[in-house]
């Protein structure tokens, strides 16, 4: 009998919808029916391609015995954290204050009023490695909760206190200047991993908004040591077994420093950004290999994430299927192979060539005697069709291979992030058919995920809205997509609902004295209101409306947007040196800033080659942060097109930076010029 998560429109609800815990949503009903029956509530957070989630939900979640003594004792609320980042972070931050770690599953133990009193994460069923089993953790939290309600209560809210003190300011007067990017670049250059390329040790995930400042810093400074870290870093993932080497795109992250086994799970957010970066290492130096994984890693998003509706799907799970029938799930079984999976697809001796080439052992990289496959720098020069060829096949053979589970909601934030890129990579590669996959993303948001008054959802699955408000970093990373998308494809039409979601940011969002809030100000009360501006597996919502209010005002002129921008960097100017790795976005914005950012604007009749070619040079410009606006002379799509006429006839661009604008331009090479570290 399935219980109430059978409603749901998350695919991680609907996988305990047939659980024997009678499981609730969050809701105030949920909390209500606990405070009828004077019960505490079990909180459960996990999402769709968590891999201990599964394990928890299936030694613990579908027992009956377990089940039996939760429904008896607890209210039971289970939450997907990609749909409510709000709840997420809020409990996190208990569960990392009171035990000094977090992750997922998260277990938190609440009163009815939502106040947290026991936290964990996994637990098994039965005690392991100094671990008490869930079932003994339930019963210690039943007794504790009938025999010594007064203590409980105590701790609840004394927790509930000290997370309400912590809202943060927005970190100091002024805006992070050369001294403070100075500072963070030392302070990367000290956790850099000069061997593997990197930062820190294991296990590693991919640093995509700490490299993008690393080539904005480059690109405005010509710092030579902040490129080769962005580099050797990229080519290093690009080789490794976190890089999915026959089909594109990028895992999680790396078990080990060097790269070599993944955490299999394929999130969108990480390949958006990603992406993102490749495309931009290639606007700098040229690099072979950036291109092939920009574009490789577009075409992945396409072609294994995208959704009927024409949106992004959230993940890939890292568990599949074993090809044998069994039924039997294991991590990473899509990927892997071993050298006798090689020889029945390729034959003997092209087996042999691709163990040597994609670093495959008899031994195995892996377990069970399975390789990652990966690209090994001592493989010597190969034949670019020999390659090609055992690619293909073996590619053919993996899609006959049980697929890993999709995650296929819509989050609103990521699908922006998504928007952006395969704008960009469509762009910078003469790619119209990404411009357009890109478009009909933020056709979808704007249909199905934007309200009359520009109000966001959250997420959607299968061509319905789901019920969650938006948070700011969906408002700043959907207003990002629409802006890069504005700027390739030449329609105003996004940079005006960029606009709409900005000026709610700044109504809703906004603190003050320049500090931002996770949540609206008529958002759900929570017992905190979630506030974080560290840049950890996407741009925080703080950062990225930082970078989307800027960029909006360059586009537009608007002084309010600019203002709020530089009052929410005032934080990078304090983390940004203590923190760099985990201020990204932050310090990318900040690059922007203090190059200007440039104004570009690329006035001639559509179609016409030499605007086109501009449009181009414009769009690979590597000057920090530059808005691109191109269009009709006299058009009204984009502000910076007012009072810019052709010259003698020609297409031409101009370009300006701190209210100070150059002569126009009408050849390539002299817009190049004015775009570069010099301009």
């Amino acid at each position: 009998m399935p219980n109430r998560l059978a409603h749901e429109t998350s695919p991680y609800l609907l996988q305990h919808a047939d659980n024997p815990v009678d499981w609730w949503p969050w809701s105030s009903e949920a909390f209500e029916e606990a405070r009828r029956r004077g019960v505490p509530v079990l909180l459960s957070v996990g999402y769709s391609s968590c891999h201990w989630c599964h394990v928890m939900a299936h030694e613990s979640f579908e027992d009956d015995g377990t089940a039996a003594y939760l429904n008896e004792h607890f209210v039971s609320v289970k939450v997907d954290r990609e749909e409510r980042p709000d709840v997420d972070a809020v409990y996190m931050e208990a569960v990392q204050s009171a035990t000094g770690q977090g992750g997922w599953p998260m277990t938190v133990f609440l009163t009815p009023g939502a106040e947290p009193f026991y936290f964990g994460t996994y637990f098994p069923p039965a005690p392991r490695h100094g671990m008490p089993s869930f079932r003994q953790i339930l019963e210690g939290v039943t007794a504790a909760w009938t025999d010594r309600r007064g203590e409980v209560d105590e701790v609840a809210g004394k927790i509930v206190r000290d997370l309400a003190g912590r809202t943060l300011a927005y970190g100091g007067q002024g805006t992070p200047g050369e001294e403070e990017l100075a500072q963070a670049l030392l302070g990367l250059t000290r956790e850099y991993d000069p061997a593997h390329g990197g930062f820190g040790g294991a296990p590693k995930f991919p640093p995509s908004m700490v490299l993008e400042f690393l080539l904005r810093h480059h690109a405005r400074t010509g710092a030579e040591g902040a490129l080769q870290m962005a580099a050797d870093t990229c080519e290093a993932m690009a080789r490794g077994g976190i890089y999915d080497q026959l089909g594109g795109g990028f895992a999680r992250y790396s078990v080990d420093r060097e790269w070599v086994i993944p955490h299999f799970e394929k999130m969108l957010y990480d390949n958006a950004l990603l992406c993102r970066v490749y495309a931009h290492l290639w606007r700098i130096t040229g690099s072979d290999l950036a291109r092939r994984v920009a574009l490789e890693t577009a075409d992945f998003m396409v072609r294994e994430l995208r959704t009927p509706e024409g949106g992004f799907a959230s993940a890939l799970d890292a568990d599949s299927a074993l090809a044998d029938g069994s039924g039997k799930h294991a991590e990473g079984a899509y990927y892997v192979w071993t050298p006798g999976q090689l020889r029945e697809v390729l034959g003997a001796e092209d087996a042999k060539f691709a163990m040597r080439y994609f670093g495959v052992t008899e031994e195995g990289t892996f377990e069970h005697g399975s390789s990652v496959l990966q690209l090994p720098q001592d493989a010597g020069v190969a034949d670019a069709g020999r390659v090609s060829s055992v690619r293909e096949r073996l590619l053919a053979a993996r899609e006959q291979r049980p697929r890993p589970g999709r995650d296929d909601k819509i989050v609103a934030a990521w699908n922006g992030l998504a928007i952006a890129a395969l704008a960009e990579v469509g762009g910078c590669f003469d790619r119209p058919d990404l411009v357009e996959r890109a478009t009909e993303a933020a056709d979808l948001l704007v249909r199905l995920h934007m309200d009359d008054g520009a109000r966001l959802t959250r997420t959607s699955r299968d061509g319905h809205a789901g019920a969650n408000a938006g948070v700011l970093e969906d408002y700043a990373d959907v207003a990002e997509g629409f802006l890069a998308l504005a700027s390739v494809s030449g329609e105003g039409a996004w940079l005006e609902f960029a606009g709409f979601l900005l000026d709610i940011v700044l109504d809703r969002f906004t603190g003050p004295e320049g500090q931002l809030y996770d949540t609206a100000h008529d958002a759900e009360r929570l017992i905190r209101r979630p506030q974080d501006p560290t840049d950890n597996a996407a741009p925080s919502g703080w950062t990225a409306a930082a970078g989307a209010l800027l960029s909006y005002a360059a586009h537009t002129g608007s002084e309010a947007h600019r203002t709020e921008a530089e009052r929410a960097l005032g934080v990078v100017k304090a983390l940004g040196p203590r923190a760099p790795r985990f201020t990204g976005w932050g310090l990318a914005t900040a690059e922007a800033l203090l190059d200007g950012p440039r104004e570009v604007a690329v006035v001639g009749v559509p179609g016409d080659a030499g605007m086109r070619n501009l449009h181009k040079a414009a769009l690979l410009g590597t000057a920090p942060g530059a808005v691109v606006a191109a269009g009709a002379p006299g058009g009204d799509e984009f502000p910076l097109l007012a009072d810019r006429p052709l010259v003698d006839g020609k297409p031409a661009a101009y370009v300006c930076r701190h209210f100070v604008c150059a002569a126009p331009v009408t050849e390539v090479e002299a817009l190049r010029g004015e775009l570069g570290p010099q301009g």
